[in-house]
């Protein structure tokens, strides 16, 4: 019928051990947890810098650093949820180290001033500015 050690472990068990790709699906750093598994097995999503599979146990103290749109993020887990909660549960998961803060701010300042020097153009000319253009390279 079962071992009876076992059945009496099996809460705390659960509740020290969840799956990698699980708690990267709970703390909302992927939208489903087939996004997480793609994430980890190409490397984007390490624990303790080491890649490791989905399967893998994710444990309270783990350090996980993830590579999202060119940015590099560190994270040291503060909880475990096998369930995809709030947005306000799914930030108490983890911790942002100081480190990891001050590089993300400095990139996202850096692609915004990249993002202002590049020309804006509205999508196609109107008549109005065709004759403009027109105008000004038929001048002698």
């Amino acid at each position: 019928m079962g071992n009876p050690e076992r059945a009496g472990d099996a809460p705390d068990a659960a509740a020290s051990r969840v799956r990698f790709d699980k708690w990267l699906w709970a703390a909302r750093f992927y939208k489903t947890r087939s996004l997480a598994a793609q994430a980890i097995d190409a490397g984007q999503a390490r624990l303790a810098g080491v890649r490791v599979k989905p399967a893998h146990v994710a444990r309270v103290g783990d350090a996980v650093t993830l590579r999202r749109h060119g940015i590099v993020a560190e994270v040291i887990v503060t909880a475990l949820s096998e369930r995809r909660g709030s947005a306000t549960a799914a930030a108490k998961l983890y911790r942002e180290t100081d480190a990891s803060i001050a590089t993300r701010e400095t990139e996202e300042l850096a692609r915004r001033q990249a993002a202002e020097l590049q020309p804006r153009f509205a999508g196609r000319p109107t008549k109005r500015d065709r004759r403009k253009l027109e105008d000004f390279l038929n001048e002698p």
